[in-house]
């Protein structure tokens, strides 16, 4: 059954028993349009002039419309070739900002005693910057290929493999959650997941609080809560509310 909060704009679905912030011992964010305000693929593809077309495979990515999510990336990626480093430079610093909250909510974690983690199916290039921001504690997401020689500083439309895989999908973001919980010997119902798209359902099913952020309907129907409007931070009213 679904209700809805006494603060509006926030739906409840079920809430786990863990009702403070302090019963939960790992909060691991989404980073595009979760933590950040934009879709960083998306912005890099504007520097090639094929925004439109990227955005498109993002969109239904996100809504679930498109199975294969490492095909989906592999896609957006090759029309990626040819941007530049300076471009996405030119992304961090002048178009992605944080979400309304998301440093509150940070912040109010770590005082809490809460590790944190970024995982994304973006790219190093960002949430490397973020984790150094923030003073997040871990990150998981998919490295670019960068050329050398006479085209040093170009993308060449590839993903660079890492020793934990190649894409940074769903189901590596629920694996990096639970590889992480146990690192830091918890349980993954003492971790909080917080996501928008489809590819965040597996990480947030295997969480004991997941939080859908403006989020596509299929993820705001399987999520514990839902945030529709206002910042992340609104995470610390619910239910009564979640505080340290």
């Amino acid at each position: 059954m679904t209700t809805t909060a006494p603060a509006t704009g926030i739906t409840v679905r079920a809430m786990p028993q863990r009702q403070r912030l302090g019963d939960y011992k790992l909060i691991a964010f989404d980073m595009d349009s979760t933590l950040i305000n934009i879709e960083c693929v998306d912005e890099i593809a504007d520097a090639v002039g094929c925004k439109d077309e990227v955005a498109a495979i993002t969109e239904a990515a996100m809504r679930g419309e498109i199975a294969d999510y490492k095909d989906s990336l592999r896609r957006r990626v090759a029309l990626l070739r040819g941007a530049t480093v300076a471009d996405l430079e030119y992304v961090y610093t002048q178009r992605l900002q944080l979400n309304p909250g998301a440093q509150a909510l940070v912040q109010a974690c770590q005082q809490a005693g809460l590790k944190t983690l970024l995982v994304s199916g973006g790219f190093t290039f960002f949430t490397e910057r973020l984790r150094q921001r923030l003073g997040l504690d871990f990150t998981r997401s998919n490295l670019l290929e960068i050329a050398s020689g006479p085209n040093c500083g170009t993308l060449t439309g590839r993903i660079t493999p890492q020793c934990w895989g190649d894409i940074c999908d769903g189901a590596e973001k629920r694996r990096t959650l639970l590889e992480v919980a146990s690192l830091l010997g918890i349980e993954p119902e003492q971790c909080i997941a917080v996501g928008d798209g489809a590819n965040d359902l597996p990480m947030m099913g295997a969480a004991g609080l997941s939080v859908a952020y403006h989020a596509k309907p299929a993820v705001r129907e399987k999520a514990h809560l839902a945030i529709n409007e206002g910042g992340l931070d609104r995470l610390l009213e619910v239910p009564q509310p979640l505080a340290p």
